[in-house]
């Protein structure tokens, strides 16, 4: 299983089996990071730009498909994801990938998070992390993936304690969206 710099699991044998679409990649199938970061890497966004910035990891008609990314070759049959030297794949779904449990975050609030970005990709010994892989896990799935031999993919449900302080969140939402006067909320006190 990958490991942290520091040792810690991070729950993947293959960080690409778990990766998706690039965060790059426009509906057309063009690179973005060719054409808004030329700077960054020259000699890319030329040969991009010399192919009409089509990303090569897409498929001609460009569309791209998540199983291209594990596979040996992509639908144009130029390259795979990780071939790519600016691929990165960072998950929005506001859900724990691991227990399924959805993010309840409370407006005008400091409190921590219900779910937590989770790498799953480091740089190992010597190398330098070039393509980033991130999805979202509770903070209780976190912890048992970073402290334990949990993997990301286990079919879990979510922890009895994140559950709880879903509903508690929920429950007060739902009271700040219930009508009371000012008057009653404010005690304003005799003037």
């Amino acid at each position: 299983m990958k490991e942290t710099p520091s040792g810690t699991p991070v729950g993947v044998d293959d960080p690409y089996d778990h990766a998706g679409l690039c965060d790059h990649l426009t509906d057309e199938g063009k690179c973005r990071y060719a054409f808004e970061h030329p700077e960054q890497d020259p000699e890319f966004a030329r040969e991009r730009r010399d192919d009409d910035l089509r990303c090569p990891a897409a498929d001609p008609d460009g569309e791209a498909s998540c199983a291209s990314i594990a596979s040996d070759e992509t639908a144009s049959g130029d390259w795979n994801w990780d071939d790519c030297p600016h691929y990165r794949c960072r998950k929005h779904d506001r859900e724990c990938v691991r227990c399924g449990l959805e993010e309840r975050r409370m407006a005008h609030s400091d409190e921590r998070p219900l779910l937590e970005e989770h790498h799953l990709s480091y740089a190992g010994e010597g190398e330098t992390l070039s393509h980033e892989i991130t999805v979202y896990l509770c903070r209780w799935c976190h912890a048992k993936v970073h402290k334990s031999w949990a993997r990301i993919d286990d079919d879990v449900n979510p922890d009895p304690e994140a559950i709880a302080e879903k509903e508690d969140r929920r429950s007060r939402e739902q009271s700040e969206a219930s009508f009371e006067s000012a008057a009653d909320r404010f005690d304003f006190g005799d003037e």
